[in-house]
């Protein structure tokens, strides 16, 4: 038995559940914020059999798509000083995919 813990973007949560669930896998999400640019994440918990790991890190892989968003940046100023924040490309999406051994599991 194994435990997949997806972090995905909360843009994509939903179509990544929705995929999950058609497919025969019960999720249990967690809302979460990323420490890097601060913006909101879901935790997705997916207990599966071994043999079913690589089916569902791949409708993950499907659903969690990456893309490039401009994020403002503060340039550094001097005390008083009026700044313009710079556009800067990131790239956001994606997934994080841990896949950890369950011991024993009950649904109760």
């Amino acid at each position: 038995m194994k435990l997949i813990i997806a972090i995905v973007n909360s843009d994509d949560s939903g179509a990544v559940s929705s995929a999950l669930n058609k497919n025969g896998f019960f999720v249990t999400k967690m809302s979460t914020t990323g420490g890097f640019l601060r913006k909101g994440n879901t935790t997705l918990f997916i207990g599966t059999d071994d043999e079913k790991v690589d089916q569902v890190v791949e409708i993950i892989r499907t659903h969690a798509k990456k893309r490039v968003e401009k994020e403002p940046t503060v340039p550094p100023t001097e005390m008083g000083e009026f700044f313009t924040p710079i556009m800067v490309d990131v790239v956001v999406g994606g997934a994080t995919v841990f896949v950890v051994d369950i011991a024993r599991f009950e649904k109760i």
